[in-house]
């Protein structure tokens, strides 16, 4: 099973999405949606994860090259680091959704869906944004061994 997340911290939009399956195609259809979903956006700046899906090639499995190349001019893609611990938005958004909404066994992936997506209506209509407070001073005391001695 896939679980895809997507939200703008600033604007206090989210989206989760659960797919029976972790594929190239099903990644490439999750970002059409996202892509056609958000029309306003000039770019789609994407921070996610390394996982072998989760690649623009994927489009190119789904989408003619005309459509693939349309859906990746509007991203900007970002991949969070494959090393060390760290604790960043989505991982506070799944968190977050966990404990509100999955703290109990949930069978069905249709039922699974139906309550992903009335916690995804509750938090658009609530337009619950994310504050990330970790600042430059922050990181040089709590990671000073990444920082150079001068």
């Amino acid at each position: 099973m896939q679980y895809l997340c997507f939200f703008e911290p600033l604007a206090g939009w989210h989206h989760q999405s659960v797919r029976e399956h972790r594929t190239a195609v099903d990644w490439a259809e999750e970002i059409k949606w996202l892509v056609d979903h958000r029309p306003e956006a000039k770019k789609i700046v994407l921070v996610m994860d390394n996982l072998n899906t989760h690649k623009i090639s994927s489009l190119y499995k789904k989408y003619d090259p005309e459509t693939a190349r349309s859906i990746r001019r509007k991203l900007e893609i970002h991949y969070t680091p494959k090393h060390g611990s760290w604790l960043d938005m989505a991982e506070i958004e799944l968190n977050m959704m966990t404990r509100q909404c999955l703290n109990r066994r949930i069978q069905d992936i249709s039922v699974l869906r139906k309550e992903l997506s009335a916690w995804e209506t509750d938090k658009n209509d609530e337009s619950k944004k994310i504050v990330w407070q970790f600042r430059t001073e922050d990181a040089r005391v709590k990671l000073i061994s990444l920082y150079p001695k001068l």
